[in-house]
C-alpha cells in the first residue's frame, strides 16, 4: 500500500500525517524536477523527518546524466526509492519534455533508468499510464515496460488510465479517460517477475483486496488525501500488522505537536500544515465547522493548539 505523488499536496508536512496514521504504507514526495535540484534549494525539496520512512522520492526529467545526479542526491538525503514520473499529462511538464509524454520514448526512459541504477543502490522504479491520447492498444503499454525493464527495473507503478496529452485539464485526466484495470492485470500475466502495482480510482477497502489478489501493491491517490482516516485501517486490514492505536483526537493533537515544532525550527506557519488534515473528521457530526475552524485565516495569530481548542468547542 503506498500513498500516490500529488503536486502541492504530499509534501513533508502531508507526509508527516499519514506517518501517523500508517506506520506501514510507502509515502512519496510531490514530484520534484531535475532542474529544481539541480539549480534550485535542495534542502527545501529534499528534507523529510525521519519517521517518514519507508518513502520515495519522485523525479521529474528525461536527461539521464541529470536524473542520475539526482538520484545521487536522493540516496544521499536518505530516501529510500527513487521514483521517475512517466504519467503526469499537464502542459507544462510536456514543454520540459518529460511526464506521460516519455511513454512514447520507452527506450529514453531505459537509458534513464539505467542511469539512475548505475549511480545508485537503490531502487529506481517508474510510474506511468496505461496508453497515450486515445491509443488503447496493449501493445504499446507492454512493449514500453518489456524495454524498461530489460534496463534494469524491476517495479512499475501502473495508472489505469490513458493520458490525454491535448485537450484534458490534469483534473479531467484522472476523470475522463475510462478505467482499465483489465490492461493491468493482463501486464501482470505477462510479467510474472516484476513487481507490479495498480493507481487510479481507487477508494474502498472491498477494491484493495480485490486488487491485491492480482498485483502486487495498491497505491491510492485522492482517497488518502481526502479522507486520510482511511489510512488508519491500512495495517491492519492489508499488512496484517496491529492495529492503530491512536484515535482521531490524537493525531489531531500529534499534528498540533508538530505544528509546534516547525513554527520553532523552520517558522512555519500552521496553516501550511492543517491544510493537510481537514479532512480527518470526515463523517462525523461537527466535521463541517472544525474544518471551518482549522482554514480560518483569521485565526492564525493564535498559537495552533488554542485554534485546536477552538475547533473542539461547540458552536
Amino acid at each position: 500500500m503506498s500513498v500516490a505523488p500529488m503536486l502541492d499536496w504530499t509534501d513533508r508536512h502531508c507526509r508527516h500525517l499519514h506517518r501517523l496514521l500508517s506506520r506501514h504504507a510507502r509515502l512519496y514526495t510531490e514530484m520534484v524536477t531535475t532542474g529544481a535540484l539541480l539549480h534550485g534549494d535542495v534542502q527545501r525539496h529534499l528534507r523529510f523527518g525521519q519517521a517518514e520512512h519507508p518513502v520515495a522520492l519522485q523525479l521529474g526529467g528525461s536527461e539521464p546524466a541529470d536524473l542520475a545526479r539526482c538520484a545521487r542526491l536522493a540516496a544521499e538525503w536518505g530516501y529510500d526509492e527513487v521514483n521517475l514520473n512517466c504519467g503526469c499529462p499537464s502542459e507544462r511538464v510536456q514543454r520540459g519534455a518529460f511526464g506521460a509524454c516519455l511513454m512514447n520514448e520507452p527506450q529514453l526512459v531505459a537509458d534513464c533508468v539505467k542511469a539512475m541504477a548505475d549511480a545508485v543502490a537503490l531502487p529506481v522504479t517508474v510510474k506511468h499510464r496505461i496508453g497515450i491520447d486515445q491509443r488503447e492498444d496493449y501493445g504499446f503499454v507492454r512493449d514500453f515496460i518489456g524495454t524498461v525493464a530489460e534496463a534494469g527495473c524491476q517495479v512499475f507503478i501502473v495508472h489505469a488510465r490513458n493520458a490525454w496529452l491535448k485537450g484534458l485539464s490534469p483534473k479531467e485526466n484522472r476523470e475522463i479517460p475510462p478505467l482499465r484495470y483489465d490492461v493491468v492485470a493482463r501486464l501482470r500475466h505477462d510479467f510474472p517477475a516484476l513487481t507490479l502495482a495498480i493507481n487510479g480510482g481507487i477508494a474502498t477497502d472491498a477494491l484493495v483486496h480485490e486488487q491485491l489478489q492480482l498485483l502486487d501493491g495498491v497505491m491510492v491517490g485522492r482517497e488518502a488525501y481526502h479522507n486520510p482516516w482511511w489510512l488508519a485501517r491500512w495495517d491492519e486490514a492489508f499488512f496484517g500488522a496491529a492495529p492503530n492505536p491512536l484515535t482521531r483526537e490524537e493525531i489531531e493533537e500529534a499534528m498540533v505537536i508538530y505544528m509546534e515544532h516547525e513554527a520553532r525550527s523552520h517558522g512555519t506557519p500552521w496553516q501550511a500544515i492543517a491544510r493537510h488534515m481537514l479532512g480527518l473528521r470526515n463523517g462525523l457530526t461537527g466535521a463541517r465547522r472544525w474544518r471551518q475552524v482549522w482554514s480560518d485565516h483569521r485565526l492564525k495569530h493564535l498559537p495552533a493548539r488554542e485554534v485546536m481548542l477552538l475547533a473542539r468547542t461547540r458552536p
